[in-house]
């Protein structure tokens, strides 16, 4: 078991971890960090980072652990055992019920009882949307670009229609380069926009009446940086990806020996919960749209090295701490394997 205090000294606050074997981790927090060197020490960081965030989104942060880790294991888990999960993230019992309570409000999840006890397991629609996440966070890079164009010219619509659209299309990879025009460089078939959120659930587009929607050659090869600059903002994406491969290589050095069970889980959800989060943002631009050393590459190649590295003991934390209603949760699906690329031998 992982304990995790705080502790106040000269102005710093200090992160400290015991671990089952008593060992002691402290981190001032606040002060500029320092190499981690115990993979629990670096799992205490990532803790202190998430706790630090505002407002603190426990729903965030349960529904990566539903999409990374309950969903190649069945999509169910008891609630009783989702907090026992949560618990070394700083997530009280109050703040899991509540949060669950919310995502089956929002249809992500269905819940049901049976006598005292309490389940949760993926809707339909859950699964799907987790499928179409799943796809990009994992996946690996797309295929080569025609150098085509897609120019889609919105119509007059609802404000509150037309900024969920946009977040629809931003979140689909298209650039707006003027108020109700957006671009997007096909690489592979986009998704339609779906009946009940607007996202893509396969085929082409299905946009509202009176879409304009062009398939186009730029009229000179230089035109497309400009076209880059005016409809994505890549210079932030680049900064929140080094900053990411900043923290994550420092784990990365901590693994010089194998992580407990426990601590393992705790770096595996945190890495894709601050991946996931991250990458959902990308556009997954053509390769030669993008800048030289792109630092989303390194980013996505870290991320695969470190889960990989976390995988093995993290399942055991899984297998001995989940269970939904009617025993244990089955072993993981064997297509979790092909994540990243392949992460490893299956079995």
């Amino acid at each position: 078991m992982l304990y995790i205090v705080t502790h106040k000294t000269n102005n710093l606050n200090f992160l400290c971890v015991i671990s089952h074997r008593n060992r002691l981790h402290c981190q001032a927090v606040d002060a500029p960090p320092a190499a981690c060197k115990t993979p629990a020490a670096a799992a205490a960081e990532l803790v202190a980072r998430f706790h630090r965030q505002r407002p603190l989104r426990a729903g965030s942060l349960i529904v990566t652990l539903f999409g990374d880790s309950l969903l190649p294991r069945g999509g169910a888990i008891a609630l009783g055992s989702l907090i026992e999960l949560a618990a070394p993230f700083g997530l009280n019992e109050r703040l899991v019920r509540t949060a669950t309570a919310r995502l089956a409000q929002d249809g992500w999840l269905a819940a049901r009882r049976v006598g005292k006890r309490s389940e949760y397991r993926l809707t339909e629609n859950g699964r799907e949307q987790f499928a179409e996440a799943t796809e990009r966070i994992y996946g690996e890079a797309g295929a080569s670009w025609s150098g085509r164009w897609t120019l889609v010219l919105l119509p007059s619509l609802p404000a509150a229609r037309r900024q969920r659209l946009r977040r629809e299309l931003a979140w689909q990879g298209y650039g707006e380069l003027s108020s109700g025009v957006f671009a997007h460089p096909e690489v592979r078939p986009r998704g339609a926009v779906g009946a009940s959120r607007g996202r893509a659930v396969g085929g082409q587009p299905t946009w509202p009446d009176g879409t304009l929607v062009f398939d186009a050659d730029l009229s000179a090869p230089a035109t497309a940086a400009a076209l880059i600059a005016n409809g994505w903002d890549l210079k932030a994406l680049a900064l929140r990806y080094r900053a990411f491969a900043g923290r994550f290589e420092r784990v990365l050095t901590a693994l010089r020996e194998p992580p407990e069970p426990q601590t393992g889980f705790v770096l595996r959800t945190l890495l894709i919960h601050e991946y996931r989060r991250l990458h959902l943002r990308d556009p997954l631009l053509p390769e030669r749209l993008l800048p030289p050393e792109w630092p989303g590459t390194r980013a996505a190649l870290l991320c695969r090295t470190l889960y990989a590295a976390v995988f093995a003991a993290s399942e055991k934390h899984l297998s001995k701490v989940g269970a939904h209603l009617l025993g244990a949760l089955p072993p993981a699906d064997p297509s979790v394997f092909e994540r990243f690329g392949g992460i490893g031998p299956r079995g």
